[in-house]
């Protein structure tokens, strides 16, 4: 019999929230009660968990009792507002903003890296005492999980990686002014900078105005904290750049990798090949954002030097849908957690 839950979803109207809801409701957790909360923007709006239609509620004292699970899935400052009371009310914190993950005895948690690695990881197991769970930040599990799988073909000497992020990653407004900047740019008007302080639209860039609202700086120091937090000292260093590319969705990744030994390119295809990826073998099905837009897996190619058999030099080519990645992600640290709730209740 499938066990049931009380889980609470904030900020449910957010991108994220509205992917993990979906995503909840094809898992383990799918005849869990699930409860969608907002502070203010969204309050009384109509959501779909599933095959059920759902209000969204405002956020009391009250609200998080007898919760099991609650995922913060918006705004940091909403987070940091309310995740207090939640643990307090006895529930187990998902912190999908990102806010909590320099608090004290928070993990950082992603369950395919750690079955990757056979637990060899030190990820860290929750207990009762672990105030929260902050799922990974969906481009270091990808990174991980890869060269977790390259290093099983040899000895890596060097890795280096170009994430290219989209706007999604940032949330509906910084999606809002990426399109607004690409019709004022195509009929010559003020370019909108609320967000970005820059120009976005048909152009990749590596740092953003002075007044964004974002920084890249800071998700790409997440991204390397995150992935060192998972290698926990296992997994060969990789230098990480972010670039925002002017995409709406999906996260692109150009990784090149130096072992120690020259290998073949089908044994390298063969090490990446396995559960959670999904090997492409022809150019004319390259991963792209858009082939990879809905997809749990992450779409992969591999190219090596021309005309050598054997080389200690890849490539490989990798397209993500971000927001189903830390979804499934923020689904399996739940998972994780349910041996401290195996009753399907507070304890």
């Amino acid at each position: 019999m499938p066990e049931s839950y009380r889980i609470a979803v904030v900020d449910a109207a957010s991108l994220r929230g509205k992917e993990l809801s979906d995503a909840l409701s094809e898992s383990a957790f799918a005849s869990s009660e699930i409860q969608l909360m907002d502070d203010e923007t969204a309050l009384g709006q109509l959501e779909a968990v599933g095959d059920e239609v759902t209000f969204i509620q405002r956020i009391e004292p009250t609200s998080f009792e007898h919760m099991d699970f609650v995922f913060f899935t918006g705004e940091g400052d909403v987070t940091r507002k309310h995740w207090q009371v939640a643990l307090d009310a006895g529930a187990s914190i998902l912190d999908l903003s990102y806010a909590l993950d320099s608090e004290r005895n928070v993990l950082v948690r992603a369950p395919w890296v750690r079955e990757e690695l056979n637990g060899s990881s030190n990820q860290g197991m929750p207990d009762l005492r672990t105030p929260a769970i902050v799922p990974a930040h969906p481009a270091a599990v990808v990174l991980a999980l890869l060269l977790a799988r390259l290093k099983k073909a040899g000895a890596v000497r060097s890795a280096w990686a170009t994430v290219l992020e989209p706007a999604s990653e940032y949330g509906r407004a910084a999606m809002d002014e990426l399109h607004q900047q690409t019709v004022t740019l195509l009929s010559f008007q003020a370019l909108p900078k609320e967000v970005y302080d820059a120009q976005v639209a048909f152009n990749c860039v590596p740092v953003l105005g002075e007044n964004a609202k974002i920084s890249l700086a800071e998700t790409e120091a997440r991204i390397r904290r995150h992935y060192a937090t998972l290698s926990a000292g296992t997994l060969p260093q990789v230098g990480i750049q972010l670039i925002h590319a002017p995409v709406f969705h999906g996260h692109n990744f150009s990784l090149a990798v130096e072992l120690e030994r020259p290998a073949s390119l089908e044994k390298i295809e063969a090490t990446l090949s396995g559960e959670h990826v999904d090997l492409v073998l022809s150019d004319e099905d390259a991963p792209t954002n858009l082939s990879s837009a809905g997809q749990e897996d992450v779409l992969v190619r591999v190219k090596s030097e021309e005309g050598e058999q054997q080389t200690q030099r890849f490539w490989v080519w990798a397209s993500t849908d971000n927001l189903k990645i830390i979804a499934l992600n923020a689904v399996a640290c739940a998972a994780e957690l349910r041996r401290l709730r195996p009753l399907g209740k507070v304890q």
